[in-house]
């Protein structure tokens, strides 16, 4: 059976994931034009800010005849308590034990988005807010980005490489580059998961010291190898770039220096002119793509010349969000 819930690309099969994705061509070209949430309401708790995530959800949900009901906890509604016997007398105000039961009476899923607070990677690699949800939750949940994945961007991101290059596997790059200051892992974890289990030769390029999670690196390799692909993993920027199909650009913050920001961006200094994504260094792929998950920093992650040119497709990959959240959330509504 199809899990209940959309945490996690690895929680589906590729076969379950590819069905996603050929409804999600569906929907994009009006070809299933049902209104699968007519009458139906989905809750969006928005822990975080947002642009695409939460403009392609309410669109989506409004567009497949439902109503999007958004809270933002501590704005819009109650602070929230996520730990188990927690002792209630600092600033939380409800435990999300009864917000999500209640939440499941009225809607028929609930998404949610809660990002990493870049301060404790022991507790946060667990993504403890997110299984909460998953936990007390009696309607379908959908990860809209966590501390540790962004399934809704990794599908995305696997539609749009179909779209332009076609459905055979690519050799496919995740690139890490220079930010002023430590992101989350969620998308390239969630991108190199997909990736994998689409069975793309994936190479994974970054700095000594900023390697990915070594559990989630061990269900990308496990993925990869039941899915027919491969994973390598590179220091070497440059070897990275040679005879690439797809490039995918995103910044992360090291393990190494996880809860104190100071000595991260100390220790990434010394990268900041080599690991962006230009146009020498495109040059040098096979007329690959260039994707990014947006907001991106120009000339900082990617140089205008390399955004703007016709190899980028974040344009589409944006627009691909909309398609395959309604996908996942046709799928989940119907059972």
């Amino acid at each position: 059976m199809t899990p209940r819930d959309f945490l996690s690309t690895a929680d589906w099969t590729t076969n379950e994931l590819t069905a996603l994705l050929d409804s999600a061509v569906q929907f994009k070209h009006s070809i299933n034009p049902a209104r699968p949430l007519a009458g139906r309401s989905v809750a969006l708790v928005f822990f975080n800010p947002s642009l695409r995530t939460r403009a392609s959800m309410q669109v989506g949900i409004y567009e497949m005849g439902g109503n999007p009901v958004v809270l933002e906890p501590g704005g819009s509604s109650w602070t929230l308590e996520h730990r188990e016997g927690a002792v209630m007398d600092t600033d939380k105000t409800e435990h999300i034990a009864e917000f999500v039961r209640v939440l499941g009476r009225y809607c028929s899923a609930i998404g949610v988005r809660t990002f990493a607070a870049l301060k404790n990677w022991d507790e946060e690699r667990t993504d403890p807010i997110l299984k909460a949800f998953a936990k007390y939750a009696g309607v379908p949940v959908i990860n809209l980005e966590s501390a540790m994945h962004h399934p809704c961007q990794a599908l995305a991101d696997m539609m749009t490489i179909r779209e332009k290059l076609g459905s055979e596997p690519k050799r496919v790059v995740l690139i890490w580059a220079w930010h002023p200051k430590p992101l989350p892992m969620a998308v390239p974890n969630s991108f190199a998961l997909a990736a994998a289990q689409m069975a793309h030769e994936v190479t994974i390029a970054h700095p000594a010291g900023y390697d990915l999670d070594d559990d989630l690196l061990a269900e990308i390799r496990k993925q990869a190898a039941q899915a027919g692909g491969s994973i390598n993993l590179t220091n070497d920027i440059d070897e990275a770039f040679a005879d690439a199909e797809v490039i995918y650009a995103k910044s992360w913050g090291s393990k190494n220096f996880y809860g104190d920001a100071a000595a991260d961006i100390a220790a990434r200094a010394q990268y900041r002119d080599k690991w962006i994504v230009d146009e020498p260094k495109m040059a040098r792929t096979n007329n690959a793509i260039f994707m990014h998950c947006l907001p991106v920093r120009r000339n900082v992650i990617v140089t205008d010349g390399v955004i703007d040119s016709p190899q980028s497709v974040v344009i589409d990959e944006a627009e691909n969000r909309l398609h395959v959240q309604k996908a996942i959330m046709a799928r989940l509504v119907r059972g």
